[in-house]
């Protein structure tokens, strides 16, 4: 399945840009789902996929729904736990959705999407309108953090001792973890590990969209950095609202050069890889398909792209007369600034910090018996330097 992750700064006209992308898709002939947190004028507003025009379905994220629904079925799972500690139940009614739970019930979502819960609807692609861009960004790196974080403090291998739970209860005065927390955990896993393959697939790529300006040039260009940290892809920078050329109100002309001048940027920075697609100002915001049509905002290829591979290589580099080869770890990182960055190693992990964006991954088995010598950022590259641990690589290597 093809999927198209639609995102920008914020008031750019993401939403818009994503219903154009959707219609454009079914249009071709694709079996298409659109997801959005929000009702869209047009649409069914409903949380099962429904019909909204030839070929194409929509469904409408429900955040509340979702988020009194799990705290609602985790209650009555740790009902035992609850009935020692003498605690109340919370109902339905009485619960109000906290932060972060539209993110959530957004990954739950595209679970359901990636998991085949939908799969009745036979759907060739995927287009789904995420947060802005920032949110977006950190959004999709979430699958991967918390399952590092379930990893840690609840480790598989440690269910191994629930038959000494029961004793460890009696002789440590409190009940031990039971045994639905562990399977919660797992299940939980299964859920963002689908997620986060939906995310790495080949066949996912984002789709820009930002109002040409100072300000939405800034934010492309950190975004092209953290793109790049996480290893994710665009397929288009839709240049939305792009006003008329050559007007012969001065005022007129001068935004619309201001706007020319930052296009020109962009497809300096962004194409060929990304072409940068113009999407004409109509005068007011679209009212119908027909004013989508007019924003000519090209359907997503059906060809799938492929996965792509890692991002990070490593180059080889001869050591001193007798001494081991150096390995240096390379990540290309557009726009990363070296006052921004910081770089850390713990263990088999390397803890990585760009701008605002931070990313923690395992170093590659080659490396993993080297110590870090060094790192500098040069050209857009980063390089780490890794030199082998006499103590720990094999003699003759």
């Amino acid at each position: 399945m093809r999927t198209v992750l639609v995102t920008g700064p914020g008031g750019a006209g993401r939403t818009t840009v994503a219903v154009a992308s959707a219609l454009a898709a079914a249009a071709s002939g694709s079996r298409t789902l659109l997801v959005s947190a929000e009702s869209i004028p047009g649409l069914p507003s409903r949380t099962e996929p429904t019909r909204a025009a030839d070929r194409l379905d929509h469904v409408r994220i429900d955040s509340g729904e979702h988020f009194r629904a799990q705290l609602t079925d985790l209650q009555k799972r740790a009902s035992s736990l609850l009935d020692l500690l003498g605690a109340g139940r919370l109902d339905g009614e009485e619960l109000t959705e906290l932060p972060g739970s539209p993110q959530l019930a957004l990954l739950h979502t595209l679970h359901r999407a990636a998991a085949g819960d939908w799969s009745a609807g036979g759907y060739d692609t995927l287009v789904v309108d995420l947060p802005p861009l920032t949110e977006a960004l950190a959004l999709l790196a979430l699958p991967e953090q918390l399952r590092r974080y379930l990893r840690r403090l609840l480790p598989a291998e440690r269910q191994a001792a629930r038959a000494l739970r029961p004793v460890l209860a009696q002789l440590a005065g409190v009940p031990m973890p039971a045994q639905w927390l562990y399977e919660a955990a797992a299940r939980k896993d299964a859920e963002l590990a689908a997620v986060q393959a939906l995310v790495e697939d080949g066949a996912t790529t984002l789709r820009l969209v930002a109002e040409p300006g100072p300000a939405a040039e800034d934010a492309l260009r950190t975004a092209r950095t953290g793109l790049a940290l996480h290893g994710l892809r665009a397929d288009l920078l839709v240049a939305n609202r792009v006003l008329p050329r050559h007007s012969p109100d001065p005022w007129f002309a001068a935004l619309a050069a201001e706007q020319d001048k930052c296009l020109g940027h962009w497809q300096d920075a962004w194409a060929p890889d990304v072409p940068v697609h113009e999407a004409a100002h109509l005068g007011r915001d679209p009212r119908d398909a027909d004013d989508l049509g007019a924003l000519a905002v090209p359907a997503p290829d059906e060809r799938e792209p492929g996965r792509v591979d890692d991002p990070w290589w490593i180059e080889e580099e001869p050591g001193e007369e007798g001494s081991p080869d150096v390995l240096t770890w390379c990540l290309p990182l557009p726009g990363a600034a070296k006052e921004d960055l910081r770089l850390v190693r713990r263990g088999e992990e390397l803890l990585l910090t760009v701008g605002p964006f931070r990313r923690i991954v395992r170093v590659a088995s080659a490396l993993r018996r080297c110590t870090v010598s060094g790192a500098a950022l040069t050209d857009g590259v980063l390089r780490v330097r890794f030199m082998p641990d006499a103590a720990l690589w094999p003699r003759g290597s």
